[in-house]
């Protein structure tokens, strides 16, 4: 099965090239694609001397739904049966790749998600990102009924349908849980493994306290009204 790593990069010159290397060692027949969303570093030549199979550069910062976005569009024209998506930060660890592949070549699930929450193992957030990732965790059980403890989690694998849908739309702002709702809308399985996870090795969150409230309550907006969705399609 053709298999894609979607790095979505922005500003990431210092961790890129190993988050390459370590991809590779552990998926040495994975194609790598870095989408370089505007940054002002070096982030796609670290990425070209780590052998990245493509760099897409994108003309200015689009933000991280939107450099998904563009990876998912590639992995559908180019006709790949597997992506995962990774980040360039470090956090991600691609030795846990092919427990999140395993279940979607296996055909049990169409997408799997890693998280911090089933193994108390690793780097798992601090207190209050905790708490709104178990909100969320509690918003798609009760809105979509399907139970995941870590939503949040950007460490996913989607097979082909879900590669189609994400390159038709994918959420723009904090995309990670809109994202498993719209799948689940779909008809799609998502399902979870559980993964060892890291502290960012370099750069710095774009999420700060002070937005955390708008993240909230526009990811809680989101989930129900893909939920309304869903629910006047079946109605």
């Amino acid at each position: 099965m053709k298999l894609l790593a979607i790095i979505p990069a922005y500003n990431e010159a210092g961790t890129i090239g190993d988050v390459i290397r370590s991809i590779k060692k552990h998926q040495p027949s994975v194609d790598i694609l870095v989408v370089n969303d505007g940054s002002a570093d070096h982030t796609s030549e670290a990425a070209r001397l780590a052998g990245a199979a493509s760099v897409l550069e994108l003309p200015f910062n689009l933000g991280i739904g939107g450099a998904v976005q563009a990876g998912y569009r590639y992995a559908c024209k180019k006709n790949y049966d597997l992506a995962v998506q990774i980040d360039a930060d470090g956090q991600h660890d691609p030795a846990e790749l092919e427990r999140i592949l395993s279940p979607i070549r296996e055909g049990a699930a169409d997408c799997c998600i890693g998280s911090r929450f089933l193994e108390k193992r690793g780097y798992r957030s601090t207190l209050f990102r905790r708490f709104g990732i178990r909100y969320f965790a509690w918003m798609i059980r009760s809105t979509m009924k399907s139970r995941l403890t870590d939503p949040t989690s950007g460490f996913r694998a989607v097979g082909r349908e879900g590669i189609q849908v994400f390159a038709g739309y994918y959420p723009d702002d904090y995309p990670e849980v809109e994202a498993i709702a719209l799948l689940l809308r779909k008809g799609l399985t998502v399902s979870e493994v559980p993964v060892m996870m890291h502290c960012r090795q370099g750069g710095s969150s774009s999420i700060t306290p002070a937005k955390s409230l708008y993240y909230m309550a526009k990811v809680s907006l989101a989930v129900v009204m893909t939920r309304l969705r869903g629910a006047e399609k079946t109605g």
